[in-house]
């Protein structure tokens, strides 16, 4: 099967400029590619790996991948997505996070692939040359009818600082291809306005005999979403991050066990080359055992073997007895006895003594794998076991408490 058709049938196709033209680039001799991430974080997030899978797909039928760190992006803020403002980043913060984001990126693309930075051009350029140059080019009342202008000034507000973003990006569609012949940028659904942005740019400059020629094309996949229509980015503790010092190994393992049974074949599709015959089959005569396949098969890919045998290995000994030394572990101050409302509010388990009261009176909670239906029953460190108590909340979460040393 061909590039474009692959991409397709496993579900990361979402919207493209230019379908036909898409098609035959993609299926046809390899082509620069490229993807942006700007590094408002010391890590990336599920999303990001989405994309990255993308990406990687592409290389894998020979075309050639760029991947854009924006230092300079990230110093502005993508108004994408945001209700509020994003808090500005000092430099010193977005150098420390362009270099963990640089590494991960090394992880899940070829080790061949370019990775640049839109601070190199950005810096030092004048204000007034590139206005003249790129703003020109940009009508507000064009700008201002995209999802992710139009909703922030309905919720109150929209800087000039955050307006100035999508120029940005659409520059750097338009560097790429002079520097690199880059003719095509990927992103999830989110970016496509900054990607038209982009296109649209490039068709202006490339004017010949006064006729604009098309020479930038755009794809999106579609954002991570669970069959709820929540992001698949967002846990109960927050972001979903591949590093492991962000978001615990036995979290994402977790995070992927727990979802929903319509999402496995998707997820399958996305984050395996697993034939999609064979998924459909897998997950029609057993949908546990391919959640636990796909479970493990996306934390392999992110945190390696190792890793996704150990955290599986854990997973199951909440129900087996096996050890659990690969949970994870909160660890709080030492005692003699507590209330278990407490208990579970010192360990961020509820982030109230009500709440941790609701948990318990709707039978969601177990401590050593008994379920503890009384709200007011103390807790003796006599019930550490080996040093350690087994919390359960719910059916899905499990956290190991220790004391501090």
């Amino acid at each position: 099967m061909k590039c474009f058709e692959t991409l397709k049938q496993r579900g990361y196709v979402y919207q493209l400029t230019h379908e036909e033209e898409i098609i035959k680039l993609l299926n046809g001799d390899p082509i620069t590619f490229y993807l942006g991430i700007d590094p408002t974080a010391d890590s990336l997030h599920i999303g990001h790996f989405f994309a990255l899978s993308m990406a990687r797909w592409l290389q894998d039928f020979g075309h050639n991948a760029i991947i854009l760190i924006g230092g300079a992006t990230a110093l502005i803020g993508d108004p994408t997505g945001k209700s509020d403002m994003r808090s500005m980043l000092t430099k010193e913060q977005v150098e420390h996070n362009k270099k963990e984001v640089k590494d991960l990126v090394k992880r899940f693309v070829k080790e061949d692939t370019l990775i640049v930075d839109n601070a190199d051009w950005f810096k030092g350029r004048d204000y007034v040359d590139f206005m003249r140059e790129v703003g020109v080019h940009f009508n507000v009342k064009k700008m201002l009818s995209a999802d992710c202008y139009k909703k922030r000034l309905e919720n109150g507000g929209l800087t000039f600082l955050e307006m100035g973003y999508m120029l940005m990006q659409a520059f750097d569609f338009t560097i790429l291809k002079d520097r690199h012949n880059c003719v095509l940028q990927i992103g999830g659904s989110d970016q496509w306005a900054n990607i038209v942005a982009g296109v649209d740019l490039g068709r202006k400059f490339n004017n010949k005999e006064g006729k604009e020629v098309e020479v930038l094309f755009g794809l999106t996949c579609p954002l991570l979403v669970k069959a709820d229509g929540e992001k698949m980015g967002k846990t109960a503790s927050g972001t979903l991050w591949v590093s492991r010092n962000k978001t615990d190994c036995y979290d994402f393992y977790q995070a992927f066990i727990n979802v929903f049974d319509e999402d496995v074949e998707r997820l399958l599709s996305f984050f395996t080359r697993i034939e999609i015959d064979e998924i459909k089959a897998m997950c029609e005569k057993d949908i546990i055992s391919a959640k636990k396949l796909m479970a493990f098969e996306v934390t392999k890919l992110v945190h390696g073997e190792e890793e996704a045998i150990k955290v599986k290995e854990a997973s199951e000994a909440v129900f087996s007895g096996a050890n659990t030394e690969n949970m994870p572990t909160v660890f709080i101050a030492p005692f003699e006895e507590i209330l278990v409302t407490e208990l579970l509010v010192a360990t961020e388990i509820t982030t109230s003594k009500g709440e941790a009261r609701r948990l318990i009176e709707g039978n969601g909670l177990s401590i050593n794998k008994e379920k503890v239906t009384n709200a007011d029953k103390m807790i003796s460190k006599s019930e550490f076991i080996d040093g350690q108590l087994l919390i359960q909340k719910g059916k899905k979460t499990f956290v190991k408490v220790k004391f501090n040393s």
